[in-house]
């Protein structure tokens, strides 16, 4: 029995630091100015499907949502937020549309 708690007591250990780790690259990758290719691969990688966004979708929020950019800078810990309930606001039909768009120069 006690061999097993040891066990746990290991796995335990094991999963706090790998939830440790993960936090601290999430926070070097978030605090650091990023690209918009870089703040795409953060935000799908945090988010479900039904939430993956596409380079097309950050440039209509960009357009959209002009007044909280400052520069060429997406800061994840800044923009996330605000691009969530932006999409979360948009509806499936107007979603699927921008998602197709290929006309569309992205900025």
């Amino acid at each position: 029995m006690l061999f097993i708690l040891k066990i746990n007591k290991k796995i335990i250990m094991y999963q706090s630091l790998q939830r440790f780790l993960n936090k601290e690259q999430s926070s070097m990758v978030t605090s650091q100015k990023a690209t918009k290719e870089e703040f795409l691969a953060e935000h799908n990688r945090l988010s479900p499907l039904n939430l993956q966004a596409t380079i097309f979708l950050l440039s209509r929020f960009r357009i959209e949502k002009a007044s909280i950019f400052k520069d060429d800078n997406w800061p994840i810990d800044k923009l996330r937020r605000p691009f969530l309930l932006w999409l979360t606001s948009l509806p499936s039909g107007e979603k699927k549309n921008i998602k197709k768009e290929k006309n569309m120069k992205p900025c």
